[in-house]
């Protein structure tokens, strides 16, 4: 082979490898080009969307690509949400490209509340993975209407009164634990997660009384941790292995397990002649009855449904109010002192009696305290609804179908021209019926308002009064102040970041 022909074959080669090379960078340019476009263009569109949706309300001017307000909802403060709450009586957010717009004012948050034909429940963005998108709770319409019939039926003072017994041995059972326990520590402890164990143990025997055995009513206790941690205002939108929402939907399968069982069970024990005991009991008494006209074909599954929604209320909002009602009564020692007084009118000193309905409609400085204690320290802040299409809230704002839009309780519950000196404890201001706080049922937001409204509020308000009027007669308590005893934990519903730590010793005059 010559010279020149290998020369030129050299050359034709490295020609022929500098073209595939170009080519090769040309195309890998091209599609990083593209790429960049396109992501460009989406993120561009998202901004569009955004500043189009928030229009004229307060909130950021732009917003975080793609995750938006993730990190602060991952650690939401009482702080932070005053803060967006006092940047107007409207205001927007994103998170995940959800669109969120708050309302902070009474009559916006009444508006969202009494306006079930543009807006519905949502609880949290993710209420429908954790707690089932078939639970009544998120019915509207003439289905919901159907449902809060009967279960109305379920909160009579008759049934009161048949869930009194069971809900006063639960708490002395609990109570007396907490001072065999407190004798044998050395400094105080909180009660946060003792709080919530009673709260569980109490409501489980009131909805299912003793058709749930022992052993899974602590299963249940263990796992329904999950079930709270997961229910953050927005989620990690996707319910993968390890996150908040797997864990929490794994832990409704075994609740659920145990309600439908305790619903059969409690199906077969009235079917036979039983007396009724507990709240399924009384639900299928009920149906039964001659002069029922509801429905009566509810399926062990459903009930369990509507059983799980209760334990949820009873579980988060009762037990906030419960530590709440401890942490106020044992800062302020002169209302202590008061509550105790009217125990001994009420009991004349027999602590050991059973309690009754009457005896507790006796107890009027207690109830005021117990509605006073709530109203400061609201264990349901705001509850998020979703617009099931464009919401003409106000005369020039529309909030965009799909978008979340959320009330909030506190800024009504904490007008100081409703409340004077809103952040005070002072139970007296229930006691005027004439008073500013009595003459304004509209601010006072703690069970919502509405379709929706807690059915369960009487209920809730007599656990929280029966236990503590059983804990101020069996014991003291001493509040242990820490850095964090003022600071709110959101976790669903507040608690003291700090557990709120008592001290307990035994009481044994009253």
């Amino acid at each position: 082979m010559s010279l020149e022909f290998k020369a030129a074959s050299a050359s034709l080669l490295n020609a022929t490898s500098s073209h595939v090379v170009s080519t090769v960078q040309g195309s890998t340019l091209t599609w990083l080009y593209t790429t960049l476009t396109i992501v460009g263009g989406l993120l561009a569109l998202e901004q569009g969307v955004y500043r189009y949706k928030k229009r004229h309300l307060p909130g950021d001017k732009w917003t975080i690509p793609i995750i938006g307000k993730f990190a602060d909802s991952m650690s939401p403060s009482m702080e932070g949400y005053k803060k967006q709450w006092d940047s107007g009586p409207l205001s927007v957010v994103s998170v995940f490209n959800i669109f969120i717009v708050m309302a902070s004012s009474n009559e916006y948050s009444r508006k969202i509340l009494n306006s079930p034909t543009y807006a519905e429940p949502a609880l949290v963005h993710s209420g429908k993975q954790v707690i089932g998108s078939d639970n009544w709770v998120f019915l509207t319409g003439k289905d919901h209407v159907d449902y809060r019939k009967v279960l109305n039926l379920l909160f009579t003072r008759k049934a009161l009164g048949i869930y009194l017994g069971l809900q006063e041995l639960t708490a002395r059972k609990h109570l007396a634990r907490w001072l065999k326990e407190a004798a044998t520590a050395s400094s105080a402890k909180p009660i946060m997660m003792t709080a919530r164990h009673l709260n569980m143990e109490t409501s489980l025997r009131v909805f299912c009384g003793y058709h749930i055995p022992d052993s899974a009513m602590q299963e249940i206790n263990d796992k329904y941790w999950s079930i709270t941690q997961s229910l953050e205002l927005v989620n990690f939108p996707l319910p993968l292995p390890g996150t908040k929402v797997y864990r929490a939907i794994q832990a409704r399968k075994v609740v659920m397990h145990w309600l439908e069982h305790a619903a059969h069970q409690s199906k077969i024990a009235m079917a036979e002649g039983g007396q009724a005991e507990c709240m399924v009991d009384e639900w299928v008494s009920i149906m039964a009855e001659p002069g029922y006209k509801g429905r009566k074909d509810f399926s062990d599954y459903e009930m369990a449904q509507v059983v799980f929604s209760f334990l949820f209320a009873s579980q988060d909002a009762m037990s906030s109010g419960l530590i709440y009602g401890f942490q106020h009564l044992a800062d302020n020692p002169e209302i202590l002192a008061k509550v105790r007084e009217e125990q001994e009118r009420v009991r004349g000193g027999n602590y050991e009696d059973p309690m009754t309905l009457e005896m507790l409609d006796d107890m009027v400085y207690l109830q005021a305290v117990v509605k006073e204690s709530m109203r400061v320290k609201p264990p349901v802040t705001m509850v998020p609804y979703k617009a099931k299409k464009a919401f003409p809230i106000t005369s020039d704002y529309t909030v965009p179908v799909g978008s979340l839009v959320i009330p909030s309780f506190y800024n009504s519950l904490h007008d100081p021209e409703v409340y004077p000196e809103p952040e005070k404890f002072h139970p007296e201001r229930w006691l005027d019926q004439e008073g500013s706080a009595s003459s304004n049922p509209k601010n006072y937001l703690v069970f919502g308002s509405g379709p929706h409204k807690c059915i369960g509020l009487e209920y809730a308000q007599m656990n929280i009064a029966l236990v503590l009027a059983t804990a101020v007669v069996m014991m003291n308590f001493e509040h242990e102040l820490t850095p964090l005893s003022n600071k709110v934990e959101i976790i669903a519903t507040i608690f003291p970041k700090d557990g709120c730590c008592l001290r307990l010793t035994p009481r044994t005059s009253a």
